[in-house]
């Protein structure tokens, strides 16, 4: 019930045609200065915005970390590490159980395939996207002129091997800004708790406050050789965070669709998210199921049963938000308020009065063909063999064209990237892969039908579980010089690998449920919006946000608890032995004996976890959480449960960010883990 309730709240504030005042995930280009001058009594520099930019990094596809010392020491959270954690794991040597700190550089542990990047400038180039395209195109012309003109923008940027270069579409079409980063592939693991540590109360706890996580990992970038000597860096804040103080956080949310029609979240509503939930609680089960059977299974099992979980309870929250007639109300009632301004005036109506239906109607044809698109990516993406030989086969193709007219992961710039990855020495355990690409092909059989010539082909007469052992035991893909050599050769898709057989056997069904998304849906959703964009921004200025996108923003709020529920602002390290004993035996509230021990030296009274009311989503994990003087007080890690429909609306009334306190970080390492050097060097002033 409370889902229902904290869903509504945020959205009267939308339906009045102006959001609640720490609303908004913002451009650092574009910050908010009168409310943060009239409000908060801040006025931010075009000086410290550049030095927050190059402070903030991103980390991977999906998380978010900072520099926080003069040594390259990135901080992050321990699940945005846990990929890379798990990658340097080992059956003997399991960072995950018992966790890793590495008191000198030399015993650092270099990261096979992590990339980290930061931001470092930006340019408009909206104007050159849109040129490309000309009056009488159809919108699926304009979408291939439009696609063709990022990726050469993309190529004229790259010149710099060091840095990449990203087109990033804003307000779902409206512009279009080049974004150049500064690149780093040579990252080593630092710092890890145990991850019942990083994850105390696991799925229990996820999503909920009071919380008592040390959810946070160290890794430091190095630059030919030597620790990367940053000219900005976050200084650690001696006193942490204070209740009422006004914090920002800076970081990478990866998406949020508040601009979107009530006709685009119908069908989020009653497609998307059913299709996504019913994947995610079957693959959840399964995986369960495969690891408890023996310790590792489980050990191999735990990052993907992590993830599951966690999308699981997220979409879980945002489709009961979305399922409330009063969240649905709010959004028709803002529509008509921008429907009368488009039509009260002629003009603007020609211009943009037919968006809206053109939203719904791309929404109805996306309907005809969605499930056979998202069970083929899913089943593509389900293994990391099946994976990898795809992204061979389609490769092999696309460098055979000019960089332009390639699909976009396969644009130059984007290769390094893909080659990181795509030659990445990671483990793929065998049993593992057997049983993700056995759940893979089920989906498959299950979704289109056993008779499907789909299936029928990929099957080749064996039963999933039959296929995915021929598969997987019989192919060479698990080396990654073996991938390598594929590609070099050009013979990605002539192999007789079973891998890659199976691979191509996709590739074609999947290009054309790409192309159609893109012609019938993509391209008229960004046109549309691009409409309904600059009728916002004729109504109310361009003081509104862009939807989240993956890349660098900044929020801001105030260090408070949720009064409806009397939940505090902060917890501490007692709260967290007291949590371990109410829950006493369960694995996931159980700490390890380092913790114990330490318990009579740790002073009990520092805070742990706190909470804001910063607007942030998931690709948030893993930000700084910062005063007004830029200093680090917490870490990102979570959001409460109101939090869970800040896809679609924000909730600043009861959803909250939730931080590992920066002292409570320091009185860990130092008293638990013994990593005085590692505190010191945070520290430092």
């Amino acid at each position: 019930m409370k889902l229902h309730r904290f869903a509504v709240l945020g959205l009267f504030a939308l339906a009045a045609g102006s959001a609640p005042a720490d609303e908004g995930m913002w451009l650092l280009t574009s910050p908010p200065r009168d409310t943060l001058k009239s409000k908060y009594n801040f006025e931010p520099t075009d000086q410290w915005l550049q030095h927050m930019q190059r402070s903030a990094v991103r980390v991977g596809m999906g998380g978010s970390g900072s520099i926080v010392s003069p040594d390259g020491l990135v901080m992050t959270n321990h699940h945005v590490g846990l990929g890379a954690i798990s990658k340097l794991s080992t059956k003997e040597k399991d960072l995950l159980k018992n966790g890793f700190y590495a008191p000198t550089r030399d015993a650092e542990l270099k990261c096979p395939d992590t990339e980290i990047r930061m931001l470092w400038e930006t340019k408009d180039v909206t104007d050159r996207v849109n040129a490309a395209a000309t009056p009488g195109m159809s919108a699926a012309e304009a979408g291939v002129t439009r696609r063709k003109a990022i990726s050469q923008i993309e190529k004229e940027c790259q010149a710099d091997a060091g840095y990449r270069c990203q087109v990033v579409t804003l307000y779902q079409g409206a512009k279009y800004h080049l974004y150049r980063y500064k690149v780093f592939t040579d990252v080593r693991l630092v710092f890890s708790p145990e991850e019942v540590v990083g994850s105390f109360g696991g799925d229990t706890d996820n999503f909920e406050f009071p919380r008592h996580s040390l959810d946070v990992t160290f890794f430091r970038l190095y630059e030919n050789g030597k620790p990367y000597k940053p000219e900005h860096y976050l200084r650690w804040s001696p006193a942490g965070a204070k209740e009422g103080e006004t914090v920002f956080v800076f970081g990478h949310p990866g998406r949020t669709r508040r601009l979107y029609t009530a006709d685009h979240l119908k069908f989020l509503r009653d497609v998307e998210l059913p299709e996504r939930l019913e994947r995610l609680w079957r693959n959840e089960v399964k995986l369960q199921g495969f690891a408890g059977k023996n310790a590792e299974n489980a050990r191999t099992a735990q990052p993907d049963i992590r993830g599951v979980s966690n999308g699981r309870k997220v979409y879980t929250g945002l489709l009961a938000g979305l399922e409330d007639p009063a969240l649905m109300q709010a959004k028709l009632a803002d529509e008509a308020q921008l429907r009368s301004f488009i039509e009260h005036d002629q003009a603007n109506a020609v211009q943009w009065a037919a968006a809206f239906d053109a939203i719904a109607a791309a929404e109805r044809d996306y309907r005809a063909f969605y499930n056979e698109k998202a069970t083929i990516d899913a089943v593509v993406g389900g293994s990391r063999l099946l994976n990898r030989a795809f992204e061979i086969v389609q490769l092999t193709d696309e460098l055979q064209k000019p960089s332009s007219d390639r699909l976009r992961e396969y644009s130059d710039p984007s290769l390094p990237s893909l080659y990181l990855r795509l030659y990445s020495p990671e483990p793929l355990p065998e049993a593992l892969e057997i049983e993700k690409l056995t759940q893979s092909l089920s989906l498959l059989a299950e979704r289109l039908g056993g008779d499907h010539p789909l299936v029928v082909k990929v099957l080749a007469g064996k039963s999933p579980r039959a296929r995915a052992e021929q598969c997987v035991r019989g192919t060479k893909l698990a080396d990654p010089a073996a991938r390598k050599a594929l590609v070099e050769s050009g013979a990605g898709k002539t192999s007789q690998d079973p891998m890659i057989v199976l691979a191509a056997i996709f590739d074609p069904r999947s290009r054309e449920l790409r192309k159609m998304y893109e012609d019938k849906v993509e391209s008229v959703e960004r046109d549309a919006y691009a409409k309904l964009a600059a009728a916002r921004f004729a109504r109310s200025g361009e003081s509104v946000y862009p939807d989240a996108t993956g890349t660098l923003r900044m929020s801001f709020g105030t260090v408070q608890g949720v009064a409806r529920d009397n939940t505090p602002a902060f917890t501490t390290i007692g709260g967290l032995f007291a949590r371990q004993d109410e829950r006493a035996g369960e694995a996931e509230f159980t700490l390890p004996p380092r913790w114990i021990e330490a318990k009579g030296k740790l002073n009990l009274a520092t805070p742990y976890n706190f909470t804001s009311d910063c607007d942030i989503i998931g690709g948030n994990s893993g930000s700084p959480t910062v005063n007004t003087q830029g200093e680090v007080v917490g870490l990102i890690f979570d959001g409460n449960v109101y939090s869970l429909t800040g896809d679609v609306v924000y909730n600043g009334a009861d959803g909250r960010s939730i931080s590992v306190d920066s002292r409570g970080i320091v009185e860990a390492l130092r008293k638990v883990y013994s990593a005085d050097v590692l505190a010191d060097e945070l520290t430092a002033r």
